[in-house]
């Protein structure tokens, strides 16, 4: 069964969908901005696909676009100015680091390990050249504070994208640079390689989990899809089974009185010429051996299971026995009326027969369930070519019953597939003073036969 909250429509438990952000019942709005944006962080991008791409709105695929392009736009002029009036480094190699150093940022939001190589190679190159500039020896140095924002930014893009083994090859790269620069250090500068390590193992660490939180959780959601989908077909299987079990009662009657009326013809009809006998006694040895491969049909359907099948050898119940079933739901304490048309068993074929006798017990069982207590009315007619069967409940008195936790959830799977089997029509819903009804059509001919 679900767990999604229930509420009460009508005497029966219902479900009612649940929103992503709060879980709460009955919101039909969509979360807030910021839930959807921990949401889309927590959604990892696929390959050639940008970051936020599967993000529902325009601006949330965007932003990763308007941050890098954010950083990009401040980090370019700070580098240039640093790399030239701090270190001393002369205007055009400052342009063209400072530019080589931002620019292939924007990269990242789309192909963030070639962007990684870019900058890695941009940021190394640029350590070469500082360590000959002027004033290095009084600044930071393999990586500048503007070089080492750009790579976190960096290190955040590759966490929420790449897989682990791509982000430990990035981090042990990075400071393995940084450890063979650091054999060049210029004089009196301060080695930044170590800091750059560790940050960016941390922003590793934080964007990978953040991606793998996004990864199980997606899949624990295709599960669910998954196991509720087999629920719902393992139900409806189940249902199937035991109705074939029934009818395989009601068919085999029929099948051994064609053996019975063809084996005993000769002797209830003499003077039949020998054609005809030998037609007759070709038509009971078909029935007998039909007779016997629905009893193996029937031993795959039951099992190995020895107390049901044994059960199973009762006779099935059917329109005569609702009143029984009525009497026996009132000494229950649940208050019914019933109104039952004379001739009706008589009228009904038997699975028409069974049928609205399992719809009857299937809906009061229901009831006692959902709205114990409720006045519940139960009418089976014969209405020209059809049965018509109907269960209505009024509300629950008092306090709201909760589902019952063992209930089988197979009901209205159940009406239906009977109603369905016998090409009848099936109505449930709530009505408007908070009752439930269950309306069923069961026409008395098989459909088939009309049809050819």
């Amino acid at each position: 069964m679900s767990d999604r909250p229930r509420i009460r429509l009508g005497g029966r438990t219902r479900e009612r969908p649940r929103t992503p952000t709060t879980g709460r019942p009955g919101r039909t709005g969509g979360p807030g901005a910021l839930a959807q944006l921990g949401l889309v962080l927590r959604t990892p991008a696929r390959a050639a696909q940008p970051l936020f791409s599967q993000a529902p709105k325009f601006w949330q695929r965007m932003l990763p676009y308007a941050v890098v392009g954010v950083f990009v736009a401040s980090l370019l002029p700070v580098t240039i100015t640093v790399l030239t009036t701090d270190y001393g480094l002369a205007g055009g190699w400052s342009g063209a680091l400072g530019v080589a150093q931002t620019v292939p940022l924007l990269l990242a939001v789309t192909r963030p390990v070639p962007a990684w190589a870019l900058i890695l190679l941009s940021d190394t190159i640029g350590a070469v050249l500082l360590s000959h500039a002027d004033r290095v020896g009084t600044q930071v140095w393999p990586w500048t504070p503007m070089a080492i924002v750009g790579y976190l930014l960096l290190m955040a893009c590759l966490g929420l994208r790449e897989p682990i083994r791509t982000l430990v090859g990035v981090w042990l790269a990075t400071g393995a640079v940084g450890a063979v620069l650091g054999f060049s250090q210029p004089e009196g500068s301060t080695n930044t390689a170590a800091l750059l390590f560790v940050l960016a193992g941390v922003m590793l660490v934080l964007t990978g989990a953040l991606r793998g939180l996004g990864e199980a959780q997606r899949r624990i959601a295709e599960q669910e899809v998954i196991s509720e989908a087999e629920r719902a077909r393992r139900t409806l299987l189940e249902e199937r089974t035991r109705i074939a079990r029934e009818l395989h009662d009601v068919v085999a009657h029929h099948m051994s009185v064609i053996t019975v009326q063809a084996d005993s013809a000769p002797y209830r009809l003499p003077g039949m010429a020998e054609p005809v006998q030998e037609e007759f006694a070709a038509i009971a040895a078909s029935a007998r051996e039909s007779l016997g491969e629905m009893r193996r049909l029937l031993t795959v359907l039951r099992g190995d299971g020895t107390e049901r099948a044994e059960g199973e050898k009762a006779p099935q119940p059917g329109i005569d026995r609702v009143q029984q079933l009525v009497e026996t739901t009132v000494r229950a304490g649940q208050p019914v009326e019933l109104s039952l048309a004379a001739g009706a068993a008589e009228a009904a074929p038997p699975a028409v027969d069974l049928s609205a006798y399992r719809i009857v017990q299937e809906a009061l069982a229901n009831v006692v369930r959902h709205a114990p207590g409720a006045q519940t009315r139960v009418s089976v007619t014969v209405d020209g070519g059809e049965v018509l069967v109907l269960v209505v409940n009024g509300p629950a008195p008092g306090a709201v019953v909760a589902l019952e936790s063992s209930g089988t959830g197979h009901g209205l799977v159940g009406m239906r597939e009977r109603v369905r089997l016998t090409g009848g029509t099936l109505d449930t819903g709530p009505l408007p003073d908070g009752g439930f009804r269950v309306a069923a059509r069961l026409p008395l001919n098989d459909p088939t036969e009309d049809d050819s």
